[in-house]
């Protein structure tokens, strides 16, 4: 029983030099406090502390993915959307992260929280549909501007879906037919335009030559005479009907001798 007290020392000092050694792997990193006092940050690989008076805060250096809950947005023209994201980002000084916040990771999601209602509020439903690129970029960049002090760098921010009511849903698809029937009836009146102006552009040409149109009558003929219909419509110019028309109108030269002069000169002959 004499060796009892020896193996109650070793287990003592097994206890405090396991508590004295800290293994960190690559991408963590060791906040020591020595007294309760800030004392530098160690890692990675072996790192040896006092044992009762230094203590050692781990921190994770990886890239964090942080799932913003669903928030009731109300955007500038007064349409109530529900709206969540996910958050991508890192902690860059380890130091700040665990002194600066109490809990960097809740920190980060209620200030995400907050800044995706306060952002998306400024804008119409029509750019959190079509311009979320730009939403994206502006959120990242706030909370990266408000999470520097925590030592964390926000990576990106995606807006993940923004859910709609059903009645706002047809809202919207209403609006969408209406601009489609608008943008055909533009593109119809562009056509029948440039259609118009090459008309015109065609019968100024056509009118500086006149054989020209000779040549287009004969043209309309050939597709006449290849269609199967009963009926054929010659089309004829008008200056051509108009000389047949003042041809026929015209007086004659010389009017035709009658009988009354030849027996005038048989009366004056006897």
């Amino acid at each position: 029983m004499a060796f009892i007290p020896y193996v109650a020392i070793l287990v003592i000092l097994g206890g405090i030099l396991a508590s004295a050694i800290r293994v960190l792997r690559e991408y963590e990193r060791g906040v020591v406090f020595t007294l309760g006092r800030f004392s530098g940050v160690k890692g990675p690989g072996l790192i040896l502390l006092v044992p009762f008076v230094q203590q050692m805060v781990r921190v994770d250096l990886r890239t964090l993915v942080l799932d913003v809950p669903s928030q009731d947005v109300i955007s500038r023209d007064n349409v109530s959307v529900k709206v969540n994201a996910v958050l991508y980002f890192r902690v860059v000084d380890a130091d700040k992260a665990v002194i600066a916040v109490e809990n960097f990771m809740e920190a980060t999601s209620q200030l995400a929280q907050t800044t995706l209602r306060s952002v998306l509020g400024k804008h119409d439903l029509d750019e959190m549909l079509s311009e979320r690129d730009k939403l994206n970029d502006d959120l990242r960049g706030i909370l990266d501007a408000q999470t520097d002090a925590w030592g964390i760098k926000v990576a990106n921010v995606e807006i993940k879906h923004v859910d709609i009511d059903e009645s706002m849903v047809r809202a919207i698809a209403r609006q969408a037919e209406a601009e489609r029937n608008r943008r055909a009836r533009i593109i119809n009146a562009e056509g029948e335009q440039q259609a118009a102006e090459r008309l015109v552009e065609a019968a100024t040409m056509l009118s500086k030559e006149p054989a020209a149109m000779q040549l287009r009558y004969l043209s309309t003929l050939n597709d006449i005479a290849n269609d199967r219909s009963s009926t054929i419509v010659f089309p004829m110019p008008i200056d051509f009907l108009k000389g047949l028309l003042d041809g026929s109108a015209r007086p004659a030269a010389s009017p035709v001798p009658g009988p009354a002069p030849v027996q005038a000169a048989r009366n004056d002959a006897a």
